[in-house]
């Protein structure tokens, strides 16, 4: 069967990378390369209400990161390297050079973010500018993490939890567990809509998108802290400009100092704003995030 995309107006199709890994990624639009990344437990269709006006001005590209939506899920060892932020950043700039494009903006919200983070540091050649929405670093929040964190968002330390626990569990209550993810990350109600959670339904419904899931969050708290440990002792940095979004109705928000916490980590330019939602900031104000998106991305370059 063809591949779809819930996006209107944009194509869909799957790209083999190399390795055995094939990324679906839909495109659409003209004009300057732009990299969308959804965040867990959503798929691509995330930015469903979002990349169509993007696309008026911008060659838009939103893709499933590995392990999620309809890429592939490779296997992994003990130390969770095939979940890294390292090896998912690297799918993602082998799926623009294989559009064409080798330098490109980056919009990453939630995983998509962290994502995004590492892949503007380990390739500043290929990353223009970098947007994160509602994520503060991830070595940040696990070192400041603290009991109303840890509560907001269990499922930081409930999927790194040793295989085949959080597997296990959710596999006997999917769509239960998934329903209620997704009603605590919304801050207004309603969102997602009915067709979208169908849609990350449909993927989690696989065990082995939920394993992938739960391998991205070991990784996160293993290897990918390990990294961001080797880049904070070589003093690297961002160097990209950087625009954050958060909802002020999320746990980012209320929690940490979301500016103060990406110029921690960055050489470069960082500025941002809350918006009137929650932790879906692109499903919950879709208006707002393209205006201050497009704001961003057309803005002349810092000196």
């Amino acid at each position: 069967m063809a591949p779809t995309t819930l996006i209107p107006g944009f194509d869909a199709a799957d790209l083999d990378i190399g390795e055995g890994v094939r990324i679906r990624a839909a495109t659409g639009g003209s004009g300057p390369p732009l990299l969308l990344l959804h965040g867990h437990p959503q798929t691509h269709a995330t930015w469903r209400a979002v990349a169509p006006a993007l696309a008026e001005r911008f060659t838009v590209v939103a893709t499933d990161l590995r392990g999620y939506g309809d890429s592939a899920k490779p296997g992994s060892g003990g130390d969770h390297a095939p979940y890294s932020k390292r090896a998912m950043a690297a799918d993602q700039v082998a799926v623009m050079r294989e559009l064409g494009h080798e330098r490109f903006a980056v919009v990453g919200h939630d995983r998509g973010g962290r994502v995004a983070h590492r892949m503007a540091l380990d390739r500043p050649d290929a990353v223009e500018r970098l947007a994160v929405l509602d994520i503060a670093p991830t070595a940040t929040m696990y070192a400041r993490a603290d009991r109303e964190f840890a509560t907001r968002y269990f499922w930081w330390f409930f999927l790194i939890q040793p295989e085949p626990l959080p597997e296990e569990m959710i596999a006997g209550a999917t769509e239960t567990y998934l329903r209620a993810h997704l009603r605590g990350q919304s801050g207004t109600g309603g969102v997602p809509e009915e067709e979208l959670v169908q849609e990350y339904l449909r993927c989690y419904r696989d065990p082995r998108t939920v394993h992938a899931v739960c391998e991205d969050y070991r990784a996160a708290a293993g290897i990918d802290l390990a990294h961001d440990a080797e880049d904070a002792a070589a003093g690297r940095h961002l160097t990209q400009p950087l625009l954050a979004l958060w909802g002020t109705e999320g746990t980012v928000g209320r929690t940490y100092d979301v500016l103060g916490t990406w110029r921690e980590v960055s050489a470069g330019s960082v500025d941002g704003h809350a918006l009137p939602c929650g932790h879906l900031v692109q499903e919950e104000t879709p208006r707002q995030v393209t205006e201050a998106l497009t704001d961003f991305l057309t803005a002349p370059t810092p000196r």
